[in-house]
């Protein structure tokens, strides 16, 4: 294991990982006192046993610059193999507004070849790998410096069993033909657009069961306001106020400081000065809509009423199809998107590409009557009706 501290010492390892197909990569960060992630390791591996093959890089060294890692990102003959990349990537491009390409991530790909919903990569490790992870060190603090024994070997074994991972993977895929299925769900992590929060889009997040529209649209406009806030000073959404206070703001609608002061749950220092103020615009701003205004932006999708049946029937069909296909019933369809199936919504990603052949046409079928399920020893079967 290479400790990297400097920017020659990362080109030098780079320009070594550049001569391979594949890298392994990883990070540890903190997000718990601000609204980006702030990181704190990289770490990174090429194929081999060597000592030498797998190095944490530590970013909060002030010799070093990470643009031969960025080099190595556009370098398109080496693809960068993370597990659940998300956040890795969204702090890539939040600083350099760069993404890895060609890319790969083994729990999407995991997904895909049937070990489960979002499996993690201690489970991975076990079932490919037969090893055990000590991850003891998952929670410490990453920031301090030095870093222990204990915590370089933690995050070095995010790394170096991913590299077998990967390759067990991969051969899998290619052996069923489904490189097409993980690509288009890479193609998510790949989009700019996946890491741009919009703060008028921010409501998104925000669960409710009210239908009251007045009571909705003050959700749209403290959920935008409390983003634009954290985004700005950097902390998190629920060091402004939490959902639950959100919920209470946008039933009581306070008008003044006043009404504030009466809140049971916002912060006390939100009482007043910018937070304040910034609530008070907010419910002034969601007074002036009318229902359309509420249609446009705040888009509920409810249960269907009076299709419960159909709804559990495209569960029971999405199960036989996840155990056919060796495949997360979650990476097919999401239970929000069975029910707007039921509903009769047609404009879903369950309809398109590889989801369809496994399950969107014999959900269309089923819900048009033209199909039903039967039972054959331990198998659900779609009939023709």
């Amino acid at each position: 294991m290479i400790i990297i501290k400097t920017t020659q010492e990362l080109s030098d390892f780079c320009k070594k990982c550049a001569s391979f197909n594949y890298v392994t990569l990883d990070t540890e960060f903190l997000r718990e006192r601000t609204y980006y992630s702030k990181l704190c390791l990289i770490q990174m591996a090429y194929p081999g046993i060597a000592e030498d093959s797998a190095a944490l890089i530590d970013p909060l060294s002030k010799d070093l610059s990470l643009s031969p890692l960025y080099d190595l990102f556009q370098n398109p003959d080496v693809v960068k193999v993370f597990h659940a990349a998300r956040q890795d990537l969204e702090i890539f491009f939040v600083d350099e507004q760069i993404l890895p390409k060609p890319f790969f991530d083994t729990q999407v790909a995991a997904m895909v070849c049937g070990f489960g919903e979002q499996v993690g990569y201690e489970k991975l490790v076990r079932a490919i790998c037969n090893e055990g992870l000590d991850k003891s060190s998952r929670f410490t603090d990453w920031s301090a410096r030095p870093l222990s024994s204990k915590q370089m070997e933690y995050a070095i074994g995010d790394v170096t069993y991913l590299r077998q991972i990967y390759e067990f993977l991969a051969k899998k895929i290619e052996k069923t033909g489904r490189q097409a299925w993980v690509e288009e769900e890479l193609a998510i992590l790949m989009d700019p657009e996946t890491y741009v929060v919009d703060p008028k889009q921010a409501w998104r997040r925000v669960k409710t069961r009210s239908s009251s529209w007045k009571m909705l649209a003050a959700v749209s406009e403290l959920a935008e306001f409390r983003e634009n806030y954290a985004q700005n000073k950097n902390i998190p959404r629920n060091r402004v106020y939490k959902d639950d206070c959100m919920m209470e703001l946008a039933a009581t609608r306070p008008q003044n400081v006043e009404d504030l002061s009466k809140s049971r749950l916002l912060l006390r220092e939100a009482r007043k000065g910018q937070i304040a103020d910034g609530i008070l615009g907010a419910i002034k701003r969601a007074s002036e809509y009318n229902p359309n205004d509420v249609e446009r932006q705040v888009s509920i999708h409810e249960k269907p009423q009076g299709k419960e049946g159909l709804s559990e029937l495209l569960r029971v069909l999405l199960k036989a199809k996840a155990e056919q296909f060796g495949v997360a019933p979650k990476l097919i369809a999401t239970s929000s998107e069975l029910d707007r199936i039921a509903s009769g919504e047609d404009d879903l990603k369950t309809f398109n590409g590889w989801r369809n052949d496994v399950f969107g046409k014999d959900a269309k079928r089923l819900r048009a009557g033209k199909v039903a399920l039967s039972a054959n020893g331990k198998n659900v079967i779609v009939v023709p009706i």
